[in-house]
């Protein structure tokens, strides 16, 4: 069992940057690929980044590529996400998720474990 706290979440003026961090506990998280998913009001919960367990591999989803950056820190049992140039429409709650298979899949349905999300509200 694995058990993921975000945290992160605020309110930042468009342009804007955030940092969010999930910290893996329970089973040391260098053994699982990572994710961060999204979910805006009235949404579906949508793919944001992945990252592999060696962090050599990521992925992206087109809306944030060039402005997220999804790193690692296994010592830590952390994952990050960079954000910068946040636009009104990165307003949602963050999740993030891990699997025990391999590849970085952008379903919901293929990502195992999850926390409770953390809020970040792009607003001017």
């Amino acid at each position: 069992q694995v058990q993921l706290v975000e945290s992160g979440g605020g309110s930042v003026q468009p342009g804007g940057s955030l940092r969010l961090s999930c910290v893996a506990a329970g089973r040391t998280d260098n053994t699982y690929n990572m994710g961060w998913f999204r979910q805006a009001p009235g949404k579906e919960r949508e793919f944001v980044a992945g990252i592999t367990r060696s962090g050599r591999i990521t992925s992206y989803a087109d809306s944030v590529k060039g402005r997220f950056t999804i790193s690692r820190d296994n010592a830590l049992n952390t994952v990050y996400l960079q954000m910068n140039i946040l636009k009104p429409e990165d307003t949602a709650v963050y999740y993030c998720a891990t699997r025990d298979g391999l590849g970085l899949p952008n379903t919901r349905s293929s990502w195992d474990y999850w926390g409770k999300g953390t809020l970040v509200t792009v607003s001017s």
